[in-house]
């Protein structure tokens, strides 16, 4: 079983109300059980929401409370963000997941890199809230661009 961000899954669960479905992913559907989550979703935000960007060095920082999420507007979503990548961790560990792929660049399911912070499209390398939880519990985390390892499920 693979733990999925249901945007990639064709769910409209996206900040602005879409998706962010990937063909390859419901083909993959057809071999593996698929789990689909949206932690921001799990964490208490409506869709559709404004966008939100980590403001902190690195997602551990918002895990252990020495940064922040806002929104474009300027409201902290931190809560919502954190409650969210632990109901998601909860959700791995009812099913025993040990893989899952997320959306990149998100502030939630980034893995590599996500937005900086400033809104204006600039990727910093690092981690999403969820993303950065899971991996911290022994779940390997990948995302939608990362053909090549997923060929392997």
């Amino acid at each position: 079983m693979i733990l999925v961000s249901a945007c990639l899954l064709g769910v409209c669960c996206k900040y602005n109300g879409d998706d962010n479905k990937n063909n390859n992913l419901i083909e993959l559907m057809k071999k593996c059980t698929l789990i689909p989550v949206c932690p921001e979703q799990l964490g208490g935000l409506p869709t559709p929401r404004k966008p939100a960007e980590i403001q902190a060095e690195n997602a551990g920082d918002v895990l252990e409370g020495r940064g922040k999420i806002l929104n474009i507007n300027g409201e902290d979503v931190t809560e919502n963000f954190v409650k969210g990548a632990y109901e998601t961790l909860k959700v791995a560990e009812l099913f025993s997941v040990n893989y899952a792929i997320l959306k990149s660049k998100s502030p939630s399911c980034g893995c590599g890199f996500v937005y900086d912070g400033s809104f204006s499209g600039k990727l910093k390398e690092g981690n999403g809230i969820t993303a950065e939880l899971l991996i911290r519990n022994g779940i390997k985390v990948y995302t939608e661009d990362d053909t090549k390892e997923l060929q392997k499920f």
